[in-house]
């Protein structure tokens, strides 16, 4: 479309616009005219009485050439009056001259051969008191002459179509326009731009996002026109491309001098979950969120604020993509610093429980410097199997600098040493061979644990429960919160363990039985019960001894029927062994001369200085010895 077309296309659209308004004053003026006929005034002009004033010329005479002029003069005296008349076209902007300036009309000369009348109302206030016979204005030819012959013009088409050939012009060339904005609506403000209203996009306004739109409402700025269409009347203008020219200069000054370990200020752009985006003046840097602060940050909203102005360091620059990396906390020194004169060992520290995990609970000391208080480190006595027994995220508390490690920069910490260590005193209030009661808290398959006070327990052993019983299970002696009497056995300060034994409460059988039944004794006891393999015999002592069925004198192919409980039963002492509580009888006259054989050679080598005591029945002390040690071989496997 050529610039013609264009400018016919608007002129056809502002024709429009000025014609209503023309032709309602002229209804109006004619109106007004009608009504003072109808009402027979005159408004001070003199009624029309047919008298004739003058000499009266007829047509002809009219037409009758001149006598004064010929033909020729005549002719030149047209021309000259012709060429005082302007060469004017309508539907164009013409300068005319204000002739008069009343209440409801401007008169107006544009040195046509009559005088253009322009409505009052379509100057400005401002423009209407200060025009004066004799200003030169701009006004729209709209028709040479309308039905009386009165020529039409308008002030408002002129300023409509000169509007939009600035608009055109600062679309094309690029210029620089002010407007004012008017309001606000969905995605973005509407401004007026010589008096036509644009569209400023909310994304147009500035570089960084418009937080507050109603803030720039009522504001005059200065904006490009971006995009045009004369048809549809659209009209998009833009302030962030003058922004972004003015910062392209300024963004490759930046880019090609910045490096590593500036320091710049910047103003935060926007905020996400992973870091801030800082605005340089042009170029943008990401501010990790692990580099915004020593300490633990959750979210980078604990630090910084939209809009905020800031220094930060410059970490990395990428000069392939561009990229700037930006640091916060590089600007102060590393917490680290002097540490161990900060928070020497053995110190009451106050701190934050900023984690929790299985093993333990992090505490935070100061930005940047966090310490564990292991699971092991939070109690003397209870057996905390999670931190959050005892502590909770955000938990001030206070706990004790056990260690730290600079090279990994680790602290361990502590609770329960803010306590006197039970076990201090322990062998004191607890001595080795003293009894006390205690109660049942658990039972296990290899033993029983027996609190002896809150926080103190100890492990009574399977093989320590009874003298004469084989215990499988702890169950079948004793119940779970049940009052034990038990003997200190042992006591392990470095594995904090006791060692308990419920059997030593009393005195050991086994030493009675070695005495009564020793081996080649004669014995007669009664059958409690009879298997396939043999029967057993309870003794006049308590204790059963067990009687094969090849070790009878005489074999009955059915052992149970030959042999009831209660039946009386003789034999002698074949085999005796405390530790693993073997009693073995025969009947046969064999084995009973080789258990006294057996017996002899016992004694001889229990005799001082006779060598050897590797064989004959144990005493108490090897005993209580050989339990022990089974009693620390479980430990171990434990």
């Amino acid at each position: 479309m050529t610039d013609e077309q264009k400018k016919d296309n608007v002129s056809e659209e502002a024709e429009t616009a000025v014609a209503e308004v023309t032709e309602a004053e002229e209804t109006k003026k004619e109106a007004v005219e009608s009504t003072e006929e109808s009402n027979g005034e005159t408004a001070d002009i003199p009624a029309f009485t047919g008298e004739v004033d003058g000499k009266a010329y007829t047509f002809e005479e009219l037409e009758a050439a001149s006598e004064d002029y010929s033909d020729e003069e005549f002719h030149e005296l047209e021309g000259m009056y012709e060429n005082t008349l302007s060469e004017i076209e309508e539907k164009e902007i013409v300068t005319g001259i204000v002739v008069s300036v009343d209440e409801k009309y401007v008169i107006v000369d544009i040195g046509f051969k009559s005088e253009g009348i322009v409505p009052a109302n379509e100057f400005s206030n401002k423009v209407l008191e200060n025009l004066q016979p004799g200003d030169e204005v701009e006004v729209f030819l709209d028709r040479v002459e309308d039905r009386e012959g009165q020529l039409i013009l308008s002030r408002k088409k002129a300023d409509i179509l000169q509007a939009w050939e600035n608009i055109e012009k600062a679309h094309d060339t690029g210029e620089v326009i002010e407007g004012h904005i008017q309001r606000r609506i969905k995605g973005g403000m509407v401004v007026d731009i010589f008096g036509i209203d644009a569209f400023l996009p909310g994304s147009q306004i500035d570089v960084r996002p418009v937080r507050d739109f109603d803030a720039y409402v009522g504001k005059t700025m200065e904006f490009q026109i971006v995009k045009l269409n004369m048809q549809a009347e659209n009209v998009v203008v833009s302030h962030r491309a003058l922004i972004e020219s003015d910062l392209e200069d300024q963004r490759q000054e930046i880019l090609e001098t910045i490096e590593a370990g500036q320091v710049l200020e910047g103003i935060v752009k926007n905020i996400t979950d992973f870091g801030v985006f800082i605005d340089l003046g042009g170029v943008d840097g990401l501010l990790h969120i692990t580099d915004l602060s020593w300490g633990r940050v959750d979210h980078p909203e604990e630090i910084v604020k939209l809009d905020q102005r800031m220094n930060v360091a410059v970490i990395d620059f990428d000069e392939d993509s561009k990229r700037v990396s930006l640091g916060l906390k590089q600007l102060q020194p590393h917490p680290w610093e002097n540490i161990d004169i900060k928070f020497p060992e053995n110190m009451r520290v106050q701190g934050r429980v900023v984690s929790i995990a299985d093993y333990g609970a992090f505490i935070e000391l100061e930005k940047g410097v966090e310490g564990l208080i292991h699971i092991s480190e939070m109690s003397w006595t209870q057996h905390i199997k999670h931190p959050s027994q005892l502590v909770q995220k955000d938990d001030i508390i206070e706990c004790v600098v056990l260690n730290i490690n600079e090279e990994e920069k680790k602290i361990s910490l502590g609770v329960k040493q803010l306590e006197k260590d039970p076990w201090e005193d322990l062998a004191e209030r607890y001595p080795i061979g003293s009894t006390h009661k205690g109660i049942v808290r658990n039972l296990t398959n290899f033993g029983v644990f027996i609190e002896l006070e809150p926080g103190i327990d100890g492990l009574v052993h399977v093989s320590d429960l009874s003298w004469t019983e084989k215990v499988d299970h702890p169950n079948e002696v004793v119940d779970k919160g049940q009052e034990l009497e038990v003997v200190i056995l042992a006591i392990d300060f470095d594995n904090r363990r006791i060692t308990l034994g419920h059997k030593q409460v009393k005195d050991n059988p086994w030493e009675e039985y070695a005495e009564e039944y020793g081996l080649g004794a004669k014995v007669t006891g009664k059958v409690s019960k009879v298997t396939d393999k043999g029967m057993f015999i309870e003794l006049p002592l308590g204790v059963d001894a067990f009687l094969p069925a090849n070790k009878l004198t005489e074999q009955p192919e059915d052992l149970k029927a030959a042999f009831s409980e209660g039946d009386e039963v003789s034999g002698f002492v074949a085999e005796f062994d405390e530790p693993s509580k073997t009693f073995e009888l025969s009947q046969i006259e064999g084995d009973m001369k080789e258990a006294k054989s057996s017996k002899k050679q016992q004694k001889s080598s229990s005799r001082p200085g006779t060598g050897s005591v590797e064989t004959g029945t144990p005493t108490l002390g090897e005993m209580s010895g050989l339990a022990d040690k089974l009693k620390e071989k479980e430990n171990e496997d434990k």
